[in-house]
Order: C-alpha cells, then sequence, then structure tokens
C-alpha cells in the first residue's frame, strides 16, 4: 500500500494531507509530495495525518527529513493528527495539533484556499 496526497495553498498556512500508509516503500512518493508542497507553498506547512493509517520508522523519518528540509528553507512543518503507535512517536521537535480545525486556527489569517494539487488516485 502506497500513500495518496493533496496539497491546499493558503495564505496563513499550506495544508499537505496524506492518506494511506506511510510505510517504507511510500517514503519517495511523501519525498516528492513534501517537495511539491516546497516549490508552491509558502509559510509553515501542515501536515495532516489524520487519514493515515499508520507509519514504518523509515515513514516517520522522512516526516523529521521533510521538517528539516522545510527548515533549511526558513519554513517550518507541523503535524495534524498522527499515527497512535506509542512505539512509533512523531519526531520530539514538532508542534502536533489535535486536528485540522485547530491547525489553522493556530495560525490567525483568512481561511482562504489557494491552488490545489493532488495525486492521481486522491478522494476527498
Amino acid at each position: 500500500m502506497t500513500i495518496q496526497w493533496h496539497l491546499t495553498t493558503r495564505q496563513e498556512a499550506d495544508v499537505l494531507q496524506i492518506t494511506g500508509y506511510l510505510g517504507d516503500d511510500a517514503v519517495h512518493r511523501f519525498s516528492g509530495a513534501v517537495g511539491w508542497a516546497l516549490a508552491r507553498g509558502q509559510g509553515p506547512l501542515l501536515l495532516d495525518l489524520s487519514r493515515l493509517k499508520g507509519w514504518s520508522a523509515g515513514g516517520r523519518d522522512a516526516v523529521a527529513d521533510a521538517a528539516a528540509q522545510l527548515a533549511e528553507q526558513g519554513r517550518r512543518l507541523e503535524l495534524v493528527a498522527g499515527p497512535g503507535d506509542p512505539d512509533l512517536p512523531p519526531p520530539a521537535d514538532l508542534t502536533v495539533h489535535a486536528d485540522l480545525a485547530s491547525a489553522l486556527t493556530a495560525h490567525a489569517g483568512p481561511t482562504v484556499d489557494g491552488s490545489v494539487w493532488h495525486s492521481s488516485h486522491w478522494r476527498d
């Protein structure tokens, strides 16, 4: 199983939603989605993992790598929800929001969607 992704750019923060399982075989696709977000967005990137079925250690490491890549660009990565596996908690240095509404509220500003991109099999 791989992941599907959906990116919405916004003025206050961009939102990258991920579905599926972020295992070792999906790391390349995830990295591509993050690259897409880096090239098209600005400001913080909210990584919405509320639909994610889980992640492997490699998947979690890919999230940490994405945070470092964003930091190099002067941006930050924040998690929305996340896999509930206590053996593989999110990287400790990332902000974690309970849900997308609270994450967007934390980034005050108009919640007007900008451009939208997604993988070919994304389903709302």
